[in-house]
């Protein structure tokens, strides 16, 4: 028998319907999961000895060890083991940590066998099992580089923010990075003045034409006219003045044809970018999807920074391309691209489905999260083989009273190639691309020719601040600084959330008060911990150790010697992070400090004996604005009376008589309306129609507060109690087809 490892039982489960489909491989493979690391370094202590050469001190965790121990006895009856962890640096340390777990130090070299694939089909595992290799000690020394790394920083730093700050807080080489580029942003908005201009635009048409289209002023006299150049109304109007009764005529027709090229295939930060932009995933729920649809067999890996695409899958997408788009969208050669990312590494392929000819319609076993994503991928793998799109772009410069000059510009789509499939969707602040391909067709201009003038129109706008980071941009920033790499990036932006330095407004990321000082006090004592250049230059590093160009243990010395004696002054000079505030204490009358708890600042009395705290005063008239919305709300576990609390994720509803009833309920945006399905049904207590957010897109809408007792919902907010019966009537055309959303009981109306 041989025993081959994975990491998790998915995988396991679709490699064996591979193995286990012909005879003669059925009884000779067992496959079994590792169900991800076998060791680690310990939670309750540092795990690395900086006393000799930082040598980690593994241990089994307690939820492995059971697994383990049923493993080893798999591998002593085995007569060959066949490690078939992943093909990255992770994979390949947990690999080589199978070895120590199960005792396989002492098996003949011959015993043990390393496969590597980088999709899970009968055909890549066949291979993989014909050409086994070495555990390659370079990507396992690489892994352990960044694992201890990581550990001496934040093992190290945190105590000091707990003494400085205030426990629970953590530091991290990525994570406080990534919070750093946060902050700064933040910041710039804070301090970002908008700036009033205008625009002046002219609606004409072609003689004897109704069709009207716009240009816009571009030049006075010799004067170009930019973005910020009319700065008022005043100067707005003295320019419509003088074009008062003025000609209009074409001066130049500039035509051309222009080709736009499709987006590369999927790597994990574009991936990642991408299904935020287009399908409202989190960079953490896109991993997720895409790590069931590689287990499933359906993708390949999706920890990749390559735009390489296997040779058979070319040939593949040309084929799935006729077949369903025509001859005329194919390639005559592959369209190859290369990476421009900071430390990106061309070793394997990008993300793309593992059979093209798969139609994301023929995979419906898939759930709603994973067939979208499968869609994404499937259509932007097809795309980046497609013919590029053809447009023709049309300028026409037009003089009006001599010294004023206008532009219009028109573009049509020539040939769609590409875009017939797939468009890449734009950040907050960029055009979308979808958009960049049609801006509408002038009418056939030529020099010379007078044109008929409709309408002058004067706009204002005012200068916008950076936007927020999103999870697509700030992984596009990360990445363009060569910070953090495909692995990493989904889980630090999990912890920053976690860890309360940042929270989602409208799905961009805002600091929270802890955010801010976390790091102003990093930023202030550990400056090179969390500098953007060190940090990229630690992953190149890290890159260099992978490819067997250094060794692993120098790269941690250089760092921790000098940061080890900073942080040892800092622990001592650095005073703890407080400030005296102007609310005396109820008690002893001493003014109160400001301190910082797990929700944010808060007031505390400055005599460590004492235990009296109290909301900071704007948190206080928060909570009594609130109190007073949501007065006479009673529990629904006990029916007592609910009051204002502060959690991690906001306020909330928390019964009166906790710890002894823990009801809690969400503080509803409410309408003022009762709901009509209640009332309807029978329903009592008659739900109120609140505000509500989508999950996805966070798309607002109007639904009963009843949910699930009642599903009524409407898209638009009601205005009177006809805007309601008319949203009723609609709802029950179309009601849920889940019967546990119509209403349950029925009771008296209520009065």
């Amino acid at each position: 028998m041989k025993l081959i490892i994975v990491e998790s039982p998915t995988k396991a489960k679709t490699i064996s319907r591979f193995l286990g489909k012909d005879s003669a491989t059925a009884d000779k493979f067992v496959i079994e999961s590792s169900y991800g690391h076998v060791r680690d370094l310990p939670k309750s202590q540092l795990g690395v000895d900086v006393e000799h050469n930082f040598q980690p001190k593994y241990i089994i965790p307690l939820k492995a060890r059971k697994n383990v121990s049923a493993l080893k006895q798999k591998a002593a009856k085995a007569e060959k083991i066949i490690l078939a962890t992943d093909e990255d640096r992770e994979g390949e340390a947990i690999a080589w940590h199978l070895i120590s777990a199960l005792d396989l130090k002492d098996r003949p070299g011959d015993n043990i066998e390393r496969i590597v694939f980088h999709e899970i089909t009968e055909r890549a595992i066949k291979d993989a099992l014909k050409n086994p290799r070495e555990i390659d000690m370079h990507l396992v020394d690489a892994q352990q580089a960044r694992r201890i790394l990581d550990r001496l920083v934040g093992y190290k730093l945190s105590p000091f923010l707990w003494k400085k700050i205030r426990s629970g807080l953590s530091a991290g080489r990525v994570q406080s990075v990534a919070v750093r580029l946060i902050v700064e942003r933040e910041r710039e908005i804070q301090k970002f003045t908008a700036q009033e201009y205008w625009s002046v635009e002219t609606e004409l048409t072609k003689k004897s034409e109704d069709k009207k289209f716009k240009a816009r002023l571009i030049k006075i006299g010799d004067e170009a006219i930019g973005r910020l150049a009319i700065k008022n109304a005043d100067e707005a109007k003295k320019i419509t003045d003088e074009l008062a009764g003025a000609e209009y005529k074409v001066v130049e027709v500039v035509k051309k044809e222009v080709r736009r090229a499709p987006a590369p295939p999927f790597t994990t930060s574009t991936l990642q970018q991408e299904s935020a932009k287009k399908l409202g995933f989190s960079a953490k729920q896109t991993m997720i999807l895409a790590q069931r649809l590689y287990e499933t067999g359906v993708i390949t890996y999706m920890r990749t920074d390559s735009l390489n695409i296997a040779q058979v899958a070319l040939i593949q997408t040309q084929e799935v391309i006729k077949n369903n788009f025509g001859k005329e969208y194919c390639l005559d050669q592959p369209r190859f691209y290369q990476n421009k990312s900071k430390g990106a590494q061309e070793a394997h392929e990008a993300i793309r489905p593992t059979d093209l000819s798969r139609l994301p319609e023929s995979l419906r076993k898939l759930d709603v999260g994973q067939l979208k994503l499968y869609n994404l991928i499937w259509k932007r793998t097809l795309a980046c083989q497609m013919q590029a799109a053809i447009l023709d772009q049309t300028a026409v410069d037009i003089s009006a009273s001599q010294r004023y000059a206008f532009r219009a510009n028109g573009q049509v789509i020539k040939f769609d190639g590409f875009i017939k499939v797939y468009t890449e969707t734009k950040e907050e602040g960029e055009k979308a691309e979808d958009s960049d391909y049609e801006e509408g067709r002038l009418p056939e201009l030529s020099a010379g020719e007078a044109l008929d003038f409709v309408n002058l129109i004067k706009s204002q706008h005012f200068t916008e601040p950076p936007p927020r980071y999103t999870d697509a941009s700030l992984i596009k920033t990360l990445e363009s600084y060569g910070v953090g790499r495909p692995s990493t990036y989904a889980p630090t932006l999990a912890t920053i959330q976690d860890r309360g330095y940042v929270e989602k407004e409208d799905k961009k990321y805002k600091p929270t008060e802890i955010g801010f000082s976390v790091n102003d006090m990093l930023v202030e004592n550990f400056p090179e911990v969390i500098d953007i250049n060190f940090t990229s230059h630690i992953e190149e590093e890290f890159d260099q150790i992978a490819e067997g160009k250094m060794g692993w243990t120098p790269v941690i010395q250089e760092f921790y010697a000098p940061f080890s004696k900073n942080l040892k002054e800092k622990m001592e000079s650095v005073e703890q992070l407080t400030e005296e505030s102007d609310t005396p204490c109820p008690h002893c009358g001493k003014m109160m400090l400001v301190k910082f708890g797990r929700f944010g600042k808060f007031l505390a009395c400055p005599d460590p004996e004492s235990k009296i705290t109290l909301p900071m005063p704007e948190e206080a008239a928060k909570i009594k604005q609130l109190q007073e919305k949501t007065a006479g709300e009673l529990c629904p576990i006990c029916g007592k009376p609910m009051e204002v609390k502060r959690g991690r994720f906001g306020y909330f509803l928390g019964c009166v008589d906790y710890p002894k009833c823990k009801g809690i309920t969400k503080i509803q945006n409410k309408t003022g309306f009762k709901c009509p399905n209640c009332r309807q049904a029978g329903l009592t207590p008659i739900g109120d129609i609140v505000e509500k957010k989508s999950r996805g897109r966070g798309r607002v809408f109007y639904a009963c507060s009843r949910f699930p007792d009642c599903a009524f919902l409407m898209g638009k907010k009601p205005e009177s109690q006809a805007d309601l019966d008319e949203a009723l009537a609609q709802w029950k055309l179309k009601p849920p087809k889940n019967k546990k959303w119509q209403a349950k009981k029925k009771a008296p109306e209520e009065a």
